[in-house]
């Protein structure tokens, strides 16, 4: 719109009225912009498809599931984890969904879909198509595309001067013909005071006029009522919705409003009351705590009191878990009570205290318990006090008193030792000087057999109550041990408990145990140590005292009676030893075996002496049977071994000079069997008892005895054999000739000798450990023994034959008859009978003359032969049938064969050719 140049001229009342338009107009469009829903920038067809579904609030764009959890708005709040940013695969535990499910819910719904377009449509009168809101006019488009586009801004506001020079230089500049060629005002105020004081002036056709900014806003108008238009029943709708909304929201503010006075009454009547209640019981629960609370301090501030008391009785235990469980209530129940501040660290101290008077009461005890006298019935001193040392020891975790008790227990050992020698020394010392202590090896040296058997036999009497006495203290201690760990112990059907009268500890919970098995093994093999190396010590005392003897005693003057009394005090006091501790110590036994091993050697080179002097002494006679040798003979049938009586070992026989007059029976009886022998067997038979004595009592030297017994029976076998076999007993005791009685003398005494040696080794064998080559040198003297008396046996037939054989080779078969050949044979028949029949068993001699029947034949034979006398009934045939029926009746009255093998019929074979 362009104003004539002729109106220039216009009155200060319209000037202010169109700037007052002006202001209005610019008010009202940035009313309208602060306004305005949409945004100045949308295009039509955004603004043709916007509806009232479209408006979303706050909780609808939080809860976008599309859009997720914006960082800019929570994260400034609650940090940058808040956002989840971790992909979640698919769940295991739900099926996966796909487009076939819901094939059948989309056949099911599109029926439904259609019958509701078709109503749509009907009602519309449209196409089935959904409707879609007119398009404006081409010239309603136009006339907005003309509009400047500051004004469509969002952000368009006059109060900013920026704009508003904007618009400014979108108007143009109104100026006078005088001053067109000034620059613009720089301030709207100044331009409103211009414009009101200088005349109306032709504006130019590039300024922006009032008309033109009112033509603006009613294309803007228009556009926001066909816009309005279009989108009526959206708003009626929306309406509608706002109705039925707050209709809801009313009916929910009063069940609201119900609910909570409902709340309010059931606060009132029925939550109040019980929560009363129930903070009644809180308090209630709350003082009992404290009273509770105040009785625990009541008690902690007793504890060094029943300290002193626990300490009193003895009751270590007791205690020391009186001062652990105090400390754990000082940490856990009593921590920042200023009264108990200091209670910790004394009690500590107290701890400490406990520690030292254990060790110093165990200390005290030991010694007094082991330095008293002791006897065989000697018990405990004080059990009850020992095992509450223990158990305290054991609470504290100090397993050493074992160590302790052994170490006095060695003193004490010593110390009995000592005691004893210096009492014996005593006792056999002759007033001559003062007895120094030390140097008493030299001292013992001097003391008989006898004596030195009565020391030892003290000292071991003394060791054994020392030792007996330890294992009874063990004893008490392993008991100890066993309860604290948990374990039962049953002592004779009562426990150790119910005997004291007193217990020190009752454990029935294996959590309150003081041992745990791993400690409890420990500690047992420290007190089966202490058993041990308390028996191996008194072994080693024993054995030093044994070894302070001088080689003299042991093989000058010791007697085997003596050694094996020694040997049954070794043997009594090991024994007892592995009963206490059920182990062996071998430096007694040790000690033992080598002084034992001098007397052995001494006594068998004795032995060997004595028997080389009694067989070069024996005149191989008969000899009387003592009745100390009956006895052994009488012992050996019934228990197989040979024993005599010490007092018979000891005592002297006159056997060895082969005196016949001497009180005795004449034969040695065994088993119904009679041994008639010479002196020596005898003799040996005593020799081979002492050495099964020695065996027996000297059980660690039994292989070498035995080896010296087999050596001896050589001895006495060989040198028989030189004497009988040899005559060598011709020129020793001056015997004439070696006759048929001495042969059967010796064949009766080996043959005792082998009954004699198979008790032996029937008796020692076991005790051998290396029996192998014992038993080879035993079946070589059984072989030797046996073949010497095969010698003998061939001695005697060799002795009759030649006699027989001499008469029968003189004999000429002619009268008289019997012939004084025949006659001579009888004889010699006879006088044989008469030499071995008392001495040899009846089996024995039935076969040695049936040998000499058998040689007897075989020389008649040869001299009939010789002869040339047949079997032919001539007067020849019948001299020689005379004489052999006086030879055979001889034999049928000596009884030496039986009748059938002495009948004429046996003869036949004399006349074979």
């Amino acid at each position: 719109m362009q104003t004539s140049p002729s109106n220039t001229g216009t009155t200060p009342k319209t000037s202010k009225k169109k700037s007052q338009t002006a202001a209005a107009m610019e008010a009202k469009s940035s009313k309208q912009k602060q306004n305005s829903t949409f945004p100045r920038k949308s295009s039509p067809r955004d603004m043709e498809l916007w509806k009232v579904l479209s408006s979303q609030n706050l909780p609808a764009v939080l809860n976008d599931p599309n859009r997720g959890k914006q960082r800019d708005f929570f994260t400034k709040l609650w940090g940058e984890d808040f956002v989840e940013t971790a992909f979640i695969g698919n769940l295991e535990h739900l099926p996966e969904v796909s487009y076939s499910s819901f094939e059948h819910y989309l056949k099911k719904v599109n029926k439904r879909l259609k019958q509701h377009e078709k109503l749509n449509h009907a009602i519309s009168g449209g196409p089935l198509s959904p409707k879609r809101p007119a398009a404006l006019p081409e010239k309603l488009q136009s006339d907005v595309s003309g509009i400047p586009r500051i004004f469509m801004q969002s952000n368009f506001d006059l109060r900013v001067p920026e704009t508003f020079q904007t618009i400014h230089s979108l108007k143009g500049e109104v100026t006078s013909p005088s001053e067109s060629s000034s620059k613009p005002l720089n301030s709207a105020k100044v331009l409103q005071e211009k414009v009101a004081k200088q005349p109306i002036a032709v504006p130019n056709r590039n300024i922006l006029s009032d008309s033109q900014l009112a033509h603006y806003l009613d294309i803007v108008e228009v556009q926001i009522a066909y816009q309005v238009t279009q989108k009526s029943d959206s708003f009626f709708q929306a309406m509608s919705s706002h109705d039925a909304l707050m209709e809801k929201l009313s009916r929910t503010s009063k069940t609201v409003s119900s609910l909570r006075s409902n709340l309010r009454n059931m606060d009132q009547y029925l939550v109040q009351d019980s929560l009363k209640i129930l903070q009644c019981a809180q308090m209630k629960q709350n003082y009992f705590a404290v009273v509770e609370k105040l009785k625990l301090m009541v008690t902690v501030n007793q504890t060094q009191s029943m300290l002193q008391l626990l300490l009193s009785i003895p009751d270590y235990v007791a205690a020391i878990d009186l001062i652990c469980t105090t400390q754990e209530i000082l940490v856990q129940e009593l921590a920042g009570i200023n009264g108990f501040r200091h209670l910790s660290s004394q009690l500590s101290e107290m701890q400490r205290l406990i520690d030292k008077i254990l060790s110093a009461e165990f200390e005290r005890y030991v010694t007094a318990d082991l330095n008293r006298p002791l006897d065989q019935y000697t018990e405990v001193l004080e059990e009850d006090k020992l095992a509450s040392i223990v158990y305290g020891m054991l609470r504290q975790k100090y397993f050493n008193f074992a160590n302790k008790y052994k170490e006095e227990a060695f003193t004490s050992i010593k110390a009995t030792v000592k005691q004893l020698v210096i009492e014996e020394i005593a006792a056999n010392d002759s007033g001559e000087g003062d007895m120094r202590l030390t140097g008493t090896g030299e001292q013992l040296q001097g003391l008989s057999l006898n004596q030195w058997r009565q020391l030892l036999e003290r000292t071991a009497e003394a060791l054994l109550r020392v030792v007996n006495h330890v294992k009874v203290v063990h004893d008490v201690m392993r008991e100890a041990v066993d309860k604290s760990s948990g374990k039962n112990v049953q002592s004779d059907g009562k426990s150790s408990e119910e005997d004291s009268g007193i217990s020190y500890l009752n454990i029935s919970d294996p959590s309150e145990t003081l041992l745990t098995p791993d400690e409890r093994k420990i500690v047992n093999f420290c007190l089966g140590e202490l058993l041990c190396s308390v028996c191996d010590f008194a072994n080693d005392q024993f054995a030093q005292l044994l070894t302070m003897q001088s080689k003299e005693i042991w093989v000058e003057r010791a007697t085997a009676v003596q050694v094996c009394d020694v040997a049954r005090i070794v043997d009594n006091f090991v024994d007892s030893c592995i009963r206490v501790c059920d182990k062996r110590s071998t430096a007694l036994t040790s000690a033992f075996k080598v002084q034992a091993s001098k007397f052995i050697n001494k006594f068998h080179q004795d032995q060997k002496d004595k028997l080389t002097m009694i067989l070069a002494s024996e005149t191989w006679k008969q000899t009387v049977v003592p009745q100390q040798f009956q006895n052994l003979a009488d012992k050996l049938h019934e228990t197989g071994k040979l024993t005599l009586p010490k007092r018979d070992l000891d005592s002297s026989v006159s056997i060895s000079n082969g005196n016949h007059n001497s009180a005795g029976a004449p034969a040695l009886v065994m088993g119904g069997e009679k041994y008639v022998v010479v002196g020596s067997i005898l003799l040996l038979l005593k020799m081979m008892a002492e050495y099964c004595l020695c065996a027996d009592e000297l059980s660690v030297m039994a292989p070498n005895l035995l080896r010296c017994l087999v050596e001896l029976l050589q001895l006495f076998n060989s040198r028989s054999c030189q004497l009988v076999l040899g005559a060598g007993a011709l020129h020793s005791v001056g015997l004439n000739t070696i006759t048929s009685t001495n042969l059967a003398l010796m064949s009766r005494s080996l043959q005792l000798v082998l009954v004699a040696a198979e008790a032996a080794k029937q008796q020692l064998l076991p005790s051998v450990t290396d029996s192998q080559r014992i038993v080879m040198h035993l079946a070589n003297l059984e072989k030797d023994i046996m073949s010497h008396c095969k010698e003998i046996e061939n001695k005697l037939l060799a002795l009759i034959c030649g006699l027989v054989s001499r008469e029968v080779s003189q004999w000429d078969a002619r009268p008289p008859v019997p012939s004084n050949s025949f006659r001579n044979v009888s004889k010699h028949m006879r006088k044989l009978h008469e030499a071995i029949s008392e001495v040899l068993p009846e089996k024995q001699v039935q076969n040695l003359y049936r040998n000499a029947h058998k040689m007897f034949k075989i020389v008649l034979k040869e001299q009939l032969v010789k002869m040339n006398i047949l079997n032919n009934g001539g007067p020849q045939h019948g001299v020689v049938i005379s004489e052999l029926t006086f030879y055979l009746d001889t034999l049928r009255r000596l009884k030496v064969m039986p009748i059938d093998e002495l009948m004429m019929d046996s003869m036949e074979d004399i006349w074979d050719r």
